[in-house]
């Protein structure tokens, strides 16, 4: 599978999400899906302490025993799961964090340590030192925020360099051919400051996956159970009807939807990889294999212009 570059790292252009450790899936399963990922070539894991209340990085660990030195291995600390007393971003409890998802994941390091959100509370020059800290301590190989909007990526970009402190080389962000907001500014901030970037929801909780049909998502599937107030984020008349679109085009291609999806993602120069969630064996070998369309700049025209907004 084709490889790109976070910072040192090298990553898979499709990497695993892995928040349905824990949630959806059990920790057989999780390990089912784990190898399924490696036998595809996928290199690239990313979780986080909140996902499953921390069973996510638990399964993780159990899944790549024996596999660390295969894998590039990403989590992401400061929402959820904060001890009281401390705000996500401040100094203690990133040294705090940092340790507890160390022995979580049972690994001597973490290659990419992610801050899950801004803390305004704590100025970005106080968490961006400590987490130079854990570089220099050899606790974390690169840096990555998320949520981040491009001013705040210039900001921290700017203190990392004035104090001489380690970059951020990655930001995740929700991205997808229908929910297309880092197109406005963070991409170009990508592209000024050497940042990779990494989309979250590329595949809209399901929406995208082609799997959706006129009664609605399949029965059990993530968009079926979601609670309804929370669906609305992804799935409205309006969006069904532009993935309805769009998997029409892609089969005028010869196409799947899922492979328009994901392939409109990875052509973008500043995304390293999509990293999309998978609960079987079955998904991670469709979603292994659904970024080698090569869209033409007359293709990513056509899909923006179906998916412009009203």
């Amino acid at each position: 599978m084709e490889q790109r570059k976070i910072g040192k790292l090298d990553v898979s252009v499709v990497g695993l999400g892995c928040n349905n450790f824990g949630m959806r899936i059990d920790e057989d399963q999780t390990v089912e899906v784990v190898h399924a990922a490696l036998d595809a070539g996928i290199n690239f894991f990313d979780t986080a302490d909140m996902y499953g209340d921390t069973l996510s990085e638990q399964y993780l660990a159990t899944a790549l025993k024996g596999q660390r030195d295969r894998v590039v291995l990403a989590t992401k600390f400061g929402m959820g799961v904060v001890e009281e007393g401390y705000t996500g971003g401040s100094p203690e409890w990133i040294s705090q964090a940092v340790d507890n998802s160390l022995r979580r994941l049972d690994t001597d390091w973490i290659d990419l340590y992610q801050m899950h959100q801004p803390d305004a509370s704590v100025p970005i020059a106080e968490s961006l030192g400590a987490l130079h800290d854990l570089v220099v301590a050899g606790k974390v190989r690169e840096i990555g925020c998320s949520n981040f909007d491009a001013d705040l990526m210039g900001e921290s970009a700017e203190t990392a360099t004035d104090r001489s402190f380690s970059q951020f080389r990655s930001v995740q962000n929700r991205y997808s051919v229908l929910h297309r907001e880092p197109e406005d500014s963070v991409l170009a901030a990508c592209d000024e400051l050497g940042v990779a970037f990494l989309p979250f929801f590329p595949l809209e909780s399901g929406l995208l996956t082609g799997k959706v049909g006129a009664d609605g998502p399949p029965p059990g599937s993530r968009l079926a159970v979601m609670p309804e107030e929370r669906r609305s984020n992804f799935m409205t008349d309006e969006r069904v009807e532009r993935a309805n679109i769009l998997a029409s085009y892609a089969d005028r291609h010869g196409r799947s939807l899922l492979e328009l999806a994901m392939s409109y993602l990875s052509s973008q120069p500043a995304v390293a990889s999509v990293i999309a969630g998978a609960t079987s064996a079955t998904q991670i070998q469709s979603n292994s294999s659904a970024c080698q369309w090569e869209m033409t700049a007359d293709e990513l025209g056509e899909i923006r212009e179906i998916v412009k907004p009203s």
